[in-house]
């Protein structure tokens, strides 16, 4: 008789051979990543590269009590951060917050950056700032917005220098606003008697109201439609599954799971302007609507704006979007460790690149040189998330990938 040695000997060497004949995720997909940036300080989200290649991120003071030293900066070289366009900009003289009522709220400031949450460089080279008016105290309570103190901000990447600081109404952008990525349309045929240009944004908040806000950059006079549809909102019962763990919010004060609630993020405008993607994070749908409906403010737009939207089905969890000159939608796949294409022109979707450093892909700039740059912030493993734990590692990192078949920046101007 043989002896239980050999045999579980035998057993632990066809295990180990039968294992070797199976098939695996190789986790790579597509063309090779660049690792372009390491943020070793502050806590980045958007990114927005010029035509000369300068470079700028984001640093929202909403998702970080950390992020005090700037909520925007130039990135110069492999890893060091400027506060731009000054030091001064950056840090209201009270404070990004206002402890002086209570509840303390955001500051009211028109003049300084209170938290900024996307940067993005438009056709014409300016660089904006989106300016959420929120920021978070030491123990992860996102105060609400004062009025005036949510805007979006130009600057002249010629001379450094503010061109437009557009106010946001407070029945536009709400105190429990999170208004949160925004993509332009600078031709002067979509802007009635301006001539400036549109840009469209998306509100994302996870505790208020939903939607797409639009902005005449020439009168600086903005709206909203789709307010809390169905489509702008996270759906019910949404859990994202994320390197191998189902993720929830956690109510800091109740202790009690609760479900992604994260809205309208991710905006993407199609080649020609026509038409407007955006996504929720608390879905795994995207949507589209034509651009004129958004432009159109008579009294039945919001009905006609509701009819008008388009589902294009499953294209996984995403944070940022973008498009390419080629009307390549390019979507973050947060649970894929990827990038995915979505191709209007036949309804299809496909995995452009996948690597297993990819961690919660944010806010997306294609350049005019071809290539697509994002952030990779590891969200999902802040204290949001994991009440009194941060599980984030740094450095984080900026990452590009070559766009296919010569894609490069759209220019709508």
């Amino acid at each position: 008789m043989q002896s239980a040695t050999y045999i579980l000997a035998s057993l632990a060497a066809f295990g180990d051979t039968f294992a070797q004949q199976l098939p695996q995720d190789p986790g790579v997909t597509g063309p090779p990543v660049d690792i372009v940036h390491l943020y070793n300080d502050l806590y980045p989200q958007g990114v927005a590269v010029s035509s000369s290649g300068r470079k700028f991120s984001s640093y929202a003071r909403a998702l970080d009590p950390n992020n005090t030293a700037y909520t925007v900066a130039e990135l110069i070289g492999e890893d060091h951060e400027v506060p731009f366009p000054s030091a001064d900009f950056n840090k209201p003289p009270g404070g990004p917050i206002n402890y002086t009522v209570s509840p303390a709220v955001g500051a009211n400031d028109h003049d300084h950056l209170i938290g900024a949450q996307s940067v993005v460089v438009d056709p014409l080279d300016r660089l904006w700032i989106i300016d959420t008016g929120r920021a978070i105290t030491d123990n992860f309570t996102v105060v609400p917005a004062s009025p005036g103190g949510a805007k979006l901000i130009g600057i002249d990447l010629t001379t450094n220098k503010t061109f437009k600081t557009i106010v946001f109404p407070p029945n536009v952008v709400y105190p429990d606003s999170y208004i949160n990525d925004v993509r332009f349309d600078l031709r002067r045929n979509v802007s009635g008697t301006s001539g400036q240009g549109v840009a469209y944004m998306t509100d994302s908040s996870p505790e208020g109201r939903n939607g797409i806000i639009t902005i005449d950059l020439g009168t600086s006079e903005s709206w909203r439609h789709l307010d809390n549809t169905l489509q702008v909102t996270s759906e019910p019962g949404f859990v994202p599954i994320i390197w191998g763990e189902a993720i929830y919010n956690i109510d800091t004060n109740t202790g009690r799971l609760l479900q992604s609630s994260f809205g309208s993020d991710g905006i993407a405008l199609s080649a020609d302007g026509d038409t407007l993607y955006w996504c929720p994070i608390g879905s795994r749908t995207l949507y589209s609507i034509p651009t004129a409906r958004l432009r159109d403010r008579g009294p039945t737009s919001e009905l006609m704006a509701q009819q008008s939207v388009v589902s294009h089905g499953q294209k996984g969890i995403s944070d940022g979007l973008e498009t390419d000159s080629n009307n390549r939608i390019y979507i973050g796949d947060i649970e894929g460790n990827g990038i995915n294409i979505f191709h209007p022109n036949n309804g299809s979707l496909t995995v452009y690149v996948r690597d297993p450093r990819i961690a919660w892909p944010d806010t997306f700039s294609v350049t005019e040189d071809g290539y697509i740059y994002w952030v990779n912030d590891q969200y999902w493993r802040t204290p949001t998330f994991y009440p009194q734990t941060d599980r984030r590692e740094k450095p984080f990192t900026l990452m590009r990938v070559k766009c296919p078949d010569g894609g490069k920046k759209v220019l709508l101007k």
